[in-house]
């Protein structure tokens, strides 16, 4: 607890945590103004930015560096694929896409992304999930994919410690003052980023106990519902990274397929098939034109652009100190081709097809047998999952198993952080003890508790965004540090490829 940046993160966050509770009002004005100027002035860096990213990985894949290991020359993979690609779904999607899946494309489909195109129509149905595609597709996974390849190749190829500030050293130096400012940066961010996704799992889980049991929304459940999986993720960390996280990353796969197994057949089978295809489609299409779009010669100023994408970048950058770190922790052995394909192409694949499973089910709904969950979804977004389950058959069953889904993904998703904000606090230690877990874990509910109190959805959104408009720096500082790196890997790797040829 003498580490200088678990001091000083820890400290600015129960800070905020005293402030917000004291005066949430406050706090979310604050935030909100914050959130106001940040978007207005910077949401034209966020895009550019994360799009460099999706290039850089993807030259980067098909370049000769494409096949040097993130470890050892020799290594294997540490976990089977299923597992893997597990855990990466539920450390960077954690409980944020069971919340939108639904909610996002009705919201599209209610108040559409363009102000020529009329509302709960055909055409807002299609851009609605092509414009959901493209959130949760690659771009998003590109900004965790730059984290992660750069602090697994530290870790694991040239044994150092997986640190933020030890992956900008060949930028930055060794300063000891610049080094902790930038950890901490790291952490603050981190934290910002999971009492985010806490935040809205909560929100739906209160959303869903109401429909269910008709429990009320309130703030009140929502503190209750978070003290209760605090308890539960702190024990899930007190196991370690081999038991707690493998064991429900695997029961959030296997639940994740259940549902989406049952909905797909419920479902709009055929429809669901067809938005499937051609949402793909339309995300092909339309990837560079949504990657840069902003809004300068229209009224308004972009509301919806910064309400929906640059919230989304904003967030996954916040996100990405965690992710990228677990998604590192996990990747030992894979080659880099191999990690970057796998990162950016199967989880936003599974992304897109829940969307069009369980969006493409509500939407059907609202065009073809005149329900009105786009409305509902309107009203309480919360509600969005929910309300679709009414229409399906054994909705009851359905809504105590997405409940569960919501609970164990957020138990995953809160216990991989406390492993990784402690090992940032511990000059990267892959074992930190367990009471700077428990610390981190207190910390992160009581930022996600504040939040709710100061403004909900809203609070949770502009935290996010604010907190990660710095470290947008840091990562673009990454892939120069990287390409630094991997330059000096060449020689080393063209004397393997010989070595290989002679055998």
């Amino acid at each position: 607890m003498k580490n200088p940046v678990f001091f000083i993160s820890a400290s600015v966050i129960s800070i905020l945590v005293v402030i917000g509770a004291v005066n949430p009002e406050g706090f979310g004005s604050v935030a909100t103004t914050l959130f106001g100027f940040t978007t207005k002035n910077f949401g034209w860096f966020y895009l550019i930015s994360v799009f460099g990213f999706v290039i850089f990985l993807g030259a980067l894949a098909l370049s000769k560096y494409g096949k040097i290991k993130i470890g050892p020359p020799d290594s294997e993979p540490e976990y089977p694929f299923f597992t893997w690609i597990g855990m990466l779904f539920s450390a960077g999607f954690g409980a944020g896409l069971v919340f939108w899946g639904v909610a996002e494309p009705m919201s599209h489909f209610f108040t559409t992304p363009f102000n020529t195109l009329d509302a709960q129509t055909e055409e807002a149905a299609r851009i609605s999930m092509g414009y959901s595609f493209f959130h949760w597709g690659i771009n998003q996974w590109s900004v965790f994919a730059i984290v992660g390849l750069l602090i697994g190749f530290l870790q694991f190829r040239q044994n150092k410690s997986g640190l933020i500030s030890t992956a900008l050293e060949p930028v930055l130096g060794k300063n000891k003052g610049v080094k902790t400012f930038i950890d901490s940066l790291a952490v603050i961010a981190t934290v910002m980023g999971i009492a985010t996704s806490l935040g809205l799992g909560i929100l739906q889980m209160n959303g869903g106990l109401k429909a269910v049991f008709d429990v009320p929304n309130n703030t009140t459940i929502q503190l209750a519902i978070t003290a209760v999986l605090l308890v539960l993720y702190l024990a899930s960390s007190s196991t370690g990274l081999n038991k707690g996280i493998k064991w429900l990353s695997n029961v959030n796969l296997g639940l994740c397929m259940v549902l989406l197994a049952f909905v797909f057949i419920a479902g709009p089978t055929v429809f669901i098939l067809n938005t499937f295809t051609l949402g793909l489609g339309d995300y092909i299409t339309n990837f560079v034109g949504y990657s840069l779009r902003l809004t300068p010669y229209e009224d308004g100023g972009g509301s919806w652009l910064r309400e929906w994408t640059i919230f989304y970048w904003a967030w996954v950058i916040a996100w990405s100190p965690f992710v990228g770190t677990f998604v590192a922790r996990v990747s030992r052995g894979r080659s880099i081709r191999e990690f970057i394909f796998g990162v950016l192409i199967v989880p936003p694949l599974i992304a897109c097809l829940w969307i069009a499973t369980f969006g493409g089910t509500a939407l059907n709904s609202d065009l073809n047998n005149g329900t009105n969950i786009a409305e509902a979804v309107n009203n309480d977004v919360t509600l969005a999952l929910f309300e679709t389950y009414q229409h399906l058959p054994m909705t009851g069953v359905l809504s105590i198993l997405s409940i569960l889904l919501i609970a164990t993904f957020l138990i995953t998703s809160a216990d991989s952080a406390t492993y990784i904000l402690a090992s940032m606090t511990t000059n990267g230690s892959l074992t930190p003890p367990l009471i700077i877990k428990i610390v981190w874990g207190v910390l992160m509910a009581a930022i996600a508790g504040v939040l709710l109190l100061a403004g909900g959805l809203n609070a949770l959104q502009t935290a996010s965004l604010v907190s990660a408009l710095p470290f947008t720096i840091v990562i673009i500082l990454f892939v120069y540090a990287f390409t630094k790196m991997i330059r000096k890997e060449e020689p080393a790797q063209q004397k393997i490829e010989q070595h290989r040829k002679a055998r």
